[in-house]
């Protein structure tokens, strides 16, 4: 979309929220995802053999986390505890940060705009990340998801009304940067602003769709943007 609307929803904003795996990490470029939701699927089918099945049909670790309330109250800590130890492990593994990560978290800190990582990861994983890579001292909140909760998890409102709430701004005037349509979808349901990053072909239209107020194909593009002065804000 035009670099004006991007810009109007980058001046328009107090909170920056980043989602984080896409904008900031690539989680499991060192711990395939596919073999965690394998394992994930594993522990399920010994709870409950038909979720289990059900889960199999799946390489995303998160939709075996959001399965596992199907198989009651116990196979979600299960599955919680075990994800969050393989997203651990593989924020490790999982390299650098993507290329213009760092400038836009320093961009949204240096700006005086409070920053958050609002993220379905969970919080030991994101905040292991950070320390990794000493990118904490430009986040003032970090808000995984909520334990044993799936239901929680975006594109449910709930994490970015904690951000807001945590970081003392209006929603209205928080943006997500996310790379998801369920990002999108958290952020219009919170009343916030959104941007997509648009970090595959294909994805600009349907992050348009789900109401993206912009869409750019680089991290590199909010650094830029927020490192414009805005003397009104």
């Amino acid at each position: 979309m035009a670099s004006e609307s991007l810009a109007a929803t980058v001046a328009a904003t107090s909170g920056v929220l980043f989602d984080f795996d896409g904008p900031v990490c690539d989680v499991f470029a060192g711990h395939p995802a596919p073999g965690v939701a394998r394992e994930l699927a594993a522990i399920l089918a010994q709870i409950d053999t038909t979720t289990g099945e059900r889960a199999l049909e799946t390489d995303d670790p998160m939709e075996v986390l959001r399965l596992a309330p199907r198989a009651g109250e116990n196979a979600v800590r299960r599955v919680e505890e075990a994800l969050t130890a393989a997203e651990v492990l593989a924020v490790k593994a999982a390299g650098t940060p993507v290329t213009g990560a760092v400038d836009s978290l320093r961009a949204a800190h240096a700006s005086g705009r409070k920053v958050a990582i609002v993220s379905n990861n969970s919080t030991a994983c994101v905040r292991e990340f950070l320390r990794l890579h000493t990118l904490d001292r430009f986040v003032h909140q970090v808000i995984g998801r909520y334990p044993n909760r799936p239901d929680l998890m975006k594109p449910s409102p709930f994490s970015l009304e904690r951000a807001a709430k945590g970081l003392g701004v209006k929603a209205s005037t928080c943006t997500l940067i996310g790379d998801s349509t369920t990002d999108i979808e958290a952020a219009a349901r919170a009343g916030s602003m959104a941007i997509g990053f648009a970090n595959k072909p294909g994805k600009e239209q349907s992050l348009v769709a789900a109401g993206a107020r912009s869409v750019v194909t680089t991290m590199t593009a909010v650094a830029e943007a927020l490192l414009v002065p805005d003397i009104e804000r």
